[in-house]
């Protein structure tokens, strides 16, 4: 028997058509670079009909290797900090964004749980967004279980675009 699949919670789903309209409507495009989200902020996105129109794709990198390989992360900073730190959700925004040729690039990393990990507790995430050199990231302390820390990354991460997104209509 297989496990049902996640479907991304109401919250996340309403923030992700909220996305998806905003960029459709101004011919913009999102790509995503997920570690303890694993995918989920690409499927709330995908799960809007016509996403196609504004999703560029998704890089899950789990491993920490592969933050350097395929988003560009420079082996210093993880040196320096380790995967769980705001200057690397910085550089993983900013990475899939350039390569993925996206407007936006938006990343999440850090600790789900059920235990501590890089020296830090469960429930310790960064998630950022980035557009060329600008970008933003924020730093959360979480609780709950697994599944309640990576739902909660996903729509804080879905509200900072959200929140780019309606400044710029101001």
């Amino acid at each position: 028997m297989t496990a049902p699949l996640a479907r991304p919670s109401p919250a996340a789903e309403e923030l992700a058509t909220e996305v998806i309209g905003l960029l459709t409507a101004r011919g913009q495009t999102v790509a995503v670079a997920e570690s303890l989200t694993g995918g989920l902020v690409a499927a709330a996105l995908t799960s809007v009909p016509g996403s196609s129109l504004a999703f560029r794709g998704g890089v899950v990198a789990y491993a920490t290797p592969l933050k350097v390989a395929l988003l560009g992360v420079p082996e210093q900073l993880l040196a320096e900090h380790g995967p769980v730190h705001a200057e690397v959700a910085l550089a993983m925004a900013r990475g899939v964004a350039s390569r993925l040729s996206a407007t936006f690039g938006l990343a999440t990393t850090g600790v789900a749980g059920p235990g501590p990990a890089d020296g830090h507790p469960a429930g310790t995430v960064f998630v950022a967004i980035g557009r060329g050199l600008e970008a933003d990231a924020c730093g959360l302390k979480l609780t709950g279980d697994r599944a309640e820390v990576r739902a909660a990354s996903v729509t804080t991460v879905l509200s900072l675009l959200v929140r780019k997104l309606r400044e710029d209509i101001s």
